[in-house]
């Protein structure tokens, strides 16, 4: 087979598959793993694909955002172990902010009973961390329907009159040449102010979000510590931690 057939059927399997394993296109192709491997970093390169722990998959359309339903199935596991290792940053009486995500709720269970207060814009934390004994605080303003987050212009004048030792945030895209990114401005609008306003931040990642860059940026890779999983390749990080501090959480 021809260098440009295996890459059109390379191309072809992730756009009915979304993740395809290396294995699997070897399966498909017939060639050895060394030549896929070969044909996925001229892809790459090519920008029509995004290599991936043990495969590769498309990347996102920059205004594409999961709902909560699908990011709570979407490496839940990984996620449980980032939020763990992020958990344990925090300290008995800080302040902290508590972005809405699917990685930050995972959080709460970890957090119960510790003497700090939370104030957060996260519709699905408020019972739980209420549950969890943890003194919060309700930034106002409307609740999107799909990542159940609160903006807007009273979600901002809230968090303007706060301070916080520490800032746990979300995010759907990270690349070493355009930062932190999420689909909504409104959203990116309330990560950069929390982040402004507290002494230190926490990104947290599953490894299929470094690549992949979204509409709207709210800060550069060294504004925040990222807090990611063991799947993600050792080589790969090795250019963010030039700019940042990475903790990694085994699973």
């Amino acid at each position: 087979m021809l260098t440009l057939e295996r890459h059109q059927m390379i191309l072809s399997l992730l756009k009915e598959r979304g993740t395809v394993k290396i294995q699997e296109f070897v399966d498909e192709t017939n060639a050895s793993e060394s030549t896929i491997r070969r044909d996925l970093t001229e892809l790459e390169q090519a920008k029509k694909l995004k290599r991936i722990h043990g495969g590769a998959t498309l990347f996102q359309k920059k205004l594409d955002e999961p709902t909560v339903e699908e990011k709570t199935i979407k490496n839940s596991h990984e996620k449980r172990k980032i939020a763990e290792l992020a958990a344990s940053f925090v300290e008995e009486g800080d302040c902290v902010f508590l972005d809405a995500g699917t990685s930050t709720v995972e959080m709460i269970p970890f957090l119960k009973d510790k003497d700090i207060v939370v104030v957060t814009n996260g519709l699905t934390n408020i019972s739980l961390l209420i549950d969890s004994r943890i003194e919060t605080h309700v930034v106002g303003g409307y609740v999107k329907s799909g990542t159940r987050a609160f903006v807007g212009r009273s979600a901002i004048q809230t968090i303007e009159s706060f301070r916080f030792d520490k800032a746990f945030i979300g995010v759907n895209g990270i690349s070493l040449h355009d930062g932190y990114t999420t689909p909504d401005p409104e959203e990116a609008f309330i990560k950069e102010n929390a982040m402004k306003r507290s002494r230190q931040t926490y990104v947290l990642t599953d490894h299929s979000k470094f690549g992949e860059v979204s509409f709207s940026k709210f800060a550069n890779v060294e504004d925040a510590m990222i807090v990611t999983s063991t799947l993600l390749d050792e080589e790969y990080m090795r250019d963010f931690r030039k700019k940042t501090t990475i903790e990694v959480a085994s699973l």
